[in-house]
């Protein structure tokens, strides 16, 4: 056992370690008692505060979402561009991957939990924005699914490695030309 937590914020603590182990193991490897020892605390601390895996992989992906939401946010304010957005998220991707790799993953989340619902809405507000609200219906609004399949599957395709190393030398540059091909009409 290492000997890192010390009368804190046990919590905080956990989530750390779960996200430096995420960043090796990925989200279906994760054990609670290599996060318990990679924090310094009994095997037993993960599952006190979050019941279980997926308890734990819960509270980072609502984090996680909760960072993207920021990230858009700041890219919306700073300058107002529906691509720089985009963009934004890419970046977040790309520089927050344990928990990217984590909160797409809804069968290892308890995906009915309340923070996560309005994290995961939050973020999904922000990618939004530009692009239109959602039909009060209930439905769905086509340029902003369809920027979110862009940019999601553009990121998910260079966290892969799926890409030229064009793209991953300078992923902005590569995101902004090929959003701008897509053309998509924002309101």
């Amino acid at each position: 056992m290492t000997d890192r937590y010390h009368h804190g914020d046990l919590r905080r603590a956990l989530i750390e370690a779960a996200v430096e182990a995420l960043g090796e193991t990925g989200p279906s490897a994760l054990s609670l008692r290599a996060v318990a020892k990679r924090a310094g605390v009994s095997h037993a601390a993960p599952a006190h505060h979050f019941g279980d895996k997926a308890g734990l992989l819960t509270a980072v992906a609502t984090e996680g979402f909760e960072r993207l939401a920021d990230a858009l946010d700041r890219a919306w304010r700073t300058t107002g561009d529906f691509y720089a957005v985009g963009a934004a998220y890419v970046r977040f991707a790309i520089d927050n991957r344990p928990y990217f790799e984590t909160m797409f993953r809804p069968e290892l989340l308890h995906p009915d939990d309340p923070d996560l619902q309005r994290a995961e809405a939050r973020s999904r507000a922000g990618l939004y924005r530009g692009a239109g609200d959602p039909p009060a219906d209930g439905g769905y609004n086509p340029t902003a699914l369809a920027a979110w399949s862009l940019v999601h599957g553009f990121a998910e395709l260079l966290l892969a490695g799926n890409f030229p190393q064009a793209v991953a030398d300078d992923p902005d540059a590569a995101f902004r030309a090929v959003a701008t091909v897509t053309r998509f009409e924002v309101e």
